[in-house]
């Protein structure tokens, strides 16, 4: 990976990088959209890696170059303005550090990429991390991996327009790949749970692209934000089962958006519990349960994903299987039976050629 970059790099700017970064893909086991309301997610990281190479310029130009599309984008820092492409991303995070008081140079990038993008696995977080992890190395910045999360999320969020939470960039930037990042978005408290020794993850990208800062997104949240005013609490997951009375009597569709907001975030606890004791068979009901809410009360499964959940639960190997990411498209993450991931995967992917007639793509296990 780090020598094709380097090649790529070379290739277009005739001069060799001064310094290489990455970041991780990373697929949620569970607690979907609960970050932008305040509770707990459960991460983990993928193989799959974005890597940015960059060098120094004597002005305030950057450009950046990027293998996936072969294209080049330029700005000048403190010219950043939203073009509506890829290269938003990466403008906003110039914005961010010079908004945050970091001074950065003008520099050349080069970026290669194995992370599907619009696969609900962060591509635009493994993105705007691995950049900013470049841009530090450059400037030799004293920021560390929580802050420079956190410059990645204003990126997108405020330059970009996706109003994420901060799941995305903090996983990629702290999490690893033999555990779960139990994550508490409104503190930025993260403890590591070792993912569990009977069961191994199968991902499988529907193949149905998504956009989160397209309309859909954003209006979940602000009918979050709607139900949240009318209970009388700052962020939804101030709230717990308790409450589900007075959730019932919201006017739709706010109370089956809170509903899940309130159960998905009692099911990341639970997730915790039962990783910490490797009851599979638990960590898997929950996971069914969690696409159920997703799909009836918040809305944000489609049919193309729907039965890829539905193909790998026919399989006695399964536990349970999800939507993973964002929604509108994306990826599942199915809980295995060790050992037997890759076998299931291949059948799923099948089945979903057979029943939809397009192409899923194996994500996780990678092919040995």
């Amino acid at each position: 990976m780090v020598a094709s970059v380097e090649a790529v790099f070379r290739a277009v700017y005739g001069r060799d990088p001064e310094a290489s970064a990455s970041a991780p893909a990373r697929v949620n086991l569970i607690g979907e959209h609960t970050d932008y309301n305040g509770g707990a997610v459960l991460p983990t990281v993928l193989p799959q890696r974005t890597t940015v190479m960059g060098a120094r310029r004597s002005d305030r130009r950057v450009r950046v170059h990027t293998a996936l599309a072969s294209r080049t984008a330029e700005w000048t820092l403190g010219g950043e303005a939203r073009r509506r492409d890829w290269s938003d991303y990466l403008q906003g995070c110039t914005q961010a550090l010079a908004v945050a008081g970091h001074e950065v140079p003008g520099c050349d990038v080069a970026i290669v990429s194995t992370v599907p993008a619009g696969s609900g696995l962060s591509s635009s977080a493994a993105l705007t991390v691995a950049f900013l992890r470049a841009l530090r190395a450059l400037a030799g910045l004293t920021l560390d991996d929580v802050a420079l999360a956190r410059l990645a999320h204003e990126a997108e969020s405020g330059f970009v327009g996706a109003r994420v939470g901060m799941m995305d960039q903090m996983a990629v930037s702290l999490a690893d790949p033999t555990t779960a990042l139990h994550l508490e978005t409104r503190t930025s408290a993260a403890t590591r749970v070792p993912l569990p020794r009977r069961a191994e993850l199968l991902v499988v990208d529907s193949g149905v692209r998504h956009a989160l800062a397209s309309g859909d997104y954003n209006a979940r949240r602000a009918e979050c934000e709607q139900a949240a005013a009318a209970l009388g609490v700052p962020y939804l997951c101030a709230l717990g089962p308790e409450a589900l009375g007075a959730i019932a009597r919201l006017p739709p569709p706010l109370d089956r958006r809170a509903r899940h907001v309130v159960t998905e975030h009692a099911r990341v606890g639970r997730a915790v519990d039962a990783l910490r004791a490797d009851d599979v068979e638990r960590l898997g009901a929950l996971f069914a349960e969690s696409h159920a809410s997703q799909r009836d009360d918040y809305a944000v499964s489609v049919p193309e994903v729907d039965r890829l959940v539905e193909l790998a639960e026919t399989s006695p190997h399964v536990f349970g299987a999800r939507l993973t990411g964002g929604g509108f498209g994306g990826s599942v993450v199915a809980l295995v039976a060790r050992g037997y991931a890759r076998e299931v995967g291949e059948r799923v992917r099948d089945g979903y050629r057979r029943a939809i007639g397009r192409e899923a793509t194996i994500v996780a296990p990678l092919t040995t």
